[in-house]
């Protein structure tokens, strides 16, 4: 290299000078725009996901609207009972034949008439033997029934809300396992093309670790559009519309009240708090309280009224009047409508018990079912622990036979699949833990929350 230094300036030197005219400088290149960084990702937590079902959930909604309503015909039924106070104005003007009353045209002799009246009256109901009155209990009962049916949807919204997160953060994981699945089988076929160039290995194990990093590549892409379904239907659940470029924060449901204890207990503590039993207790007082509203029809009502008025064909001198009344209707024959309206309450009544006490089983079953599921879920995850951990000392252990030379490509892949296998597993373990827990709440009438709310 030293000895070509000056054979190479003697060339430079002898070049023609039109060579050695310096050249315009190159402008210098312009430094490349440094690639953006990636937008952070947005992190949806689960008390996050519980406010906006709570803000924006349409049957939540619904059901408030519901109660609102229940409430409104609470205040209507009451309004009956109030004093009935109108006002009334009125002119009056028209024409006759004839000389009875009013003023006769001479030339015509129509009789014309005109004159104003103004006036103001009330009208109480004094006893009407608690129709009235029933009908304005019975719309108490029927909203505190959907009051409870709204606290009852509001549990059920939360539950699907934290089930769909779950499922969402399990799917979110299973992509992280395909992930450093895929990476671990590359980096297999990186060692195996090694040995393959070097004629440790036959060509075969190549081709086989080939295949199986295709199929992780597969694996990978399928637990991708898995995670952003999962994330559509958080979505739903929350009654969110939006896309699904976010991740869910890790979370663990906390241990539900009392999901030890005898299920006897349990289910005592169900009937007490569950919001839906209430509802239909309420139900049932409203049909036993119509039933009394009907029987009232066999009986008069009172009322009475009292009427002012002021009239006059001249408007700046009317002449007043008091009128007073004290009313009674009684319908002595209806063709026994009343009868056969008090059979149908009676019926309706029936069928109300039959639906409490369906509900009262459908609520021991699912309180049973829950903790029975929160058991084997528990006992689930501890034994995917110990298989994940079995599992990845396998593996461990294959990959360094395979590296000695005295394991072949069968063995690792056998045990790679075996890892990640015991991943997935302990994946679904935790997700079908945190599902019971919740369900169980449900079950229970507590409000299903996780750690991080």
């Amino acid at each position: 290299m030293r000895a070509s230094l000056p054979l190479a300036l003697l060339l430079l030197a002898a070049a023609p000078a039109s060579a050695q005219t310096p050249a315009a400088p190159a402008p210098a290149p312009t430094p490349a725009a440094a690639p953006a960084a990636p937008a952070p990702v947005r992190v949806l937590t689960l008390r996050e996901a519980l406010q906006n079902a709570q803000e924006r959930q349409p049957q939540l909604r619904q059901a408030q609207a519901s109660t609102a309503a229940a409430n409104a015909r609470v205040d209507q039924g009451f309004s009956s009972l109030l004093p009935q106070v109108s006002a009334n104005a009125a002119y009056q003007r028209s024409f006759s034949s004839g000389t009875t009353f009013g003023t006769t045209d001479p030339t015509s002799g129509i009789i014309r008439r005109e004159g104003f009246n103004v006036g103001l009256s009330a009208n109480q109901l004094i006893w009407d033997f608690g129709r009235t009155t029933g009908r304005w209990r019975v719309s108490q009962q029927t909203a505190a029934a959907q009051k409870d049916t709204e606290t009852q949807t509001l549990g059920n919204v939360l539950a699907n809300v934290q089930t769909a997160y779950f499922n969402a953060l399990a799917q979110q994981v299973l992509v992280k396992v395909a992930e450093e699945t895929l990476q671990n089988q590359q980096t297999h076929l990186d060692q195996v093309r090694a040995q393959v160039q070097v004629g440790t290995r036959a060509e075969i194990d190549l081709l086989q670790q080939q295949t199986l990093v295709a199929n992780a590549k597969v694996q990978l892409i399928q637990a991708q559009g898995n995670a952003a379904a999962t994330r559509a239907a958080l979505n739903q659940a929350m009654g969110v519309e939006g896309g699904t470029d976010y991740a869910v924060q890790d979370e663990v449901v906390d241990l539900v009240q009392g999901e030890q204890r005898p299920p006897e207990e349990l289910v005592d503590v169900a009937l007490q708090n569950r919001p839906d039993l209430s509802a239909a207790a309420h139900q049932l007082a409203a049909q036993e309280q119509q039933l009394s509203v009907t029987r009232s029809n066999f009986f008069p009502s009172f009322n009475v009224s009292v009427a002012a008025t002021e009239s006059g064909p001249n408007p700046a001198n009317l002449q007043w009047g008091v009128t007073g009344q004290l009313g009674l209707n009684w319908s002595l024959f209806q063709g026994g409508l009343t009868l056969a309206q008090m059979r149908e309450q009676r019926a309706n009544i029936r069928n109300v018990q039959a639906q409490r006490d369906a509900l009262r089983q459908q609520v021991r079953l699912e309180v049973e079912r829950a903790q029975v599921l929160v058991t084997t879920s528990r006992e689930s995850v501890s034994a995917a622990d110990e298989a994940l951990r079995n599992a990845e000392e396998r593996l461990r252990l294959a990959e360094g036979r395979y590296r000695a030379g005295v394991g072949n490509i069968i063995e690792l892949a056998d045990a790679q699949l075996s890892a990640t296998n015991a991943a997935v597993q302990r994946v679904q373990a935790a997700y079908n833990l945190a599902t019971a827990r919740t369900e169980l709440a449900r079950a229970l009438g507590q409000t299903p929350l996780g750690n991080g709310t």
